[in-house]
């Protein structure tokens, strides 16, 4: 039953990792850290904002089966709200994030006690109105810059004596969060909450009817992902030192949905390598001007008919064949 699942999970403490998954973390990590040497940091530090962007969605879509089409809302709303702190207010960077991550929350708990009243395609025309209102006051209000956007927000320092002008020292920052999203995400799938959240998704009347309060859950599940999310477009705002429109436009949430869709839904490396192939894409495609959304399509349509699991399944199933057929 899904209290006994619940019951051993919570007793586990959390997953138990095999020495290959460990070896695969550990060799991650170190790549991540050597990274910087050998990629330009600003494309890494991007690709990994993106990153948490995806996992945040992913927690909605893959665990809870909840299609939003307004992320972007509390995408782009944080990096205003942290570029306004700290641009104008002076605040320092930590406390800007921490600001913009709660408010971005708090913002995400009213949009989902709107939203979760609906399932389907209602529940993601509910996101899309409402992350539309987000834009239009973004597009209207003086202290967001209109279509100028929030310019020269800086970067300033970490704890006080970390200067974050240097982007080494920045991308350092911004794997450090990263890493500790990664760990958060991983220890709330594998809690008996994340048990609970799979239920639900798999079928909410059982789960309804062993006692769990499912609008509950899936609106602290909104909550969190509203939360990470804002903390993705603070940290992007402070990276390239703007906040745009192009940051709540809907184009941002559907793109975090291709990301997701093209790394592989549910699964918890699927949303970062959906990430660092959507901006690769986007950055070496450059050259091709608008015929970039013409080869991005088609390369979106190429994975989801050959292969519906992402880039996350598909190397799975090419290392299981040949692991195979050496043996």
């Amino acid at each position: 039953m899904l209290g006994d699942n619940a019951m051993k999970t919570s007793t586990r403490g959390g997953p138990v990792l095999s020495p290959g998954k460990l070896a695969l973390g550990g060799a991650l990590i170190a790549l991540g850290l050597a990274a910087p040497f050998l990629i330009y940091p600003t494309f890494l530090m991007k690709a990994l904002c993106f990153a948490i962007f995806a996992m945040a969605f992913n927690l909605l879509i893959g665990y809870v089966g909840l299609l939003s089409f307004g992320h972007a809302a509390f995408f782009g709303f944080a990096g205003y709200l942290a570029g306004h702190s700290l641009k104008i207010w002076g605040l320092p960077t930590e406390l800007g994030l921490i600001l913009a991550t709660v408010a971005s929350a708090a913002l995400g708990t009213g949009f989902g006690w709107l939203a979760i009243r609906r399932q389907g395609i209602y529940f993601a025309m509910i996101t899309l109105a409402l992350s539309q209102v987000i834009y239009f006051v973004a597009l209207q209000a003086p202290q967001t810059g209109g279509e100028d956007g929030l310019q020269a927000i800086p970067r300033g320092t970490l704890l006080g004596f970390i200067d974050l002008s240097d982007n080494l020292t920045l991308y350092y920052t911004v794997f450090g969060i990263f890493l500790a999203c990664f760990a958060l995400m991983a220890r709330i799938v594998h809690s008996p909450f994340g048990e609970v959240l799979r239920a639900i998704r798999d079928n909410e009347p059982r789960a309804v009817s062993l006692g769990y309060k499912a609008d509950q859950y899936k609106l602290l599940a909104f909550t969190l992902s509203a939360g990470l999310s804002g903390l993705a477009g603070a940290l992007k705002a402070v990276v390239f030192q703007i906040a745009s429109l192009s940051d709540v436009h809907w184009h941002a949430s559907g793109e975090v949905v291709l990301m997701t869709l093209l790394g592989g839904i549910g699964t918890a490396l699927g949303p970062i390598a959906g990430a660092f192939a959507y901006t690769a894409l986007q950055n070496y495609l450059a050259p091709f001007g608008s015929w970039v959304f013409i080869i991005q399509g088609a390369v979106f349509v190429i994975c989801v008919l050959l292969f519906r699991d992402g880039l996350v399944g598909l190397a799975g199933r090419t290392w299981r064949y040949f692991s195979k057929s050496s043996s």
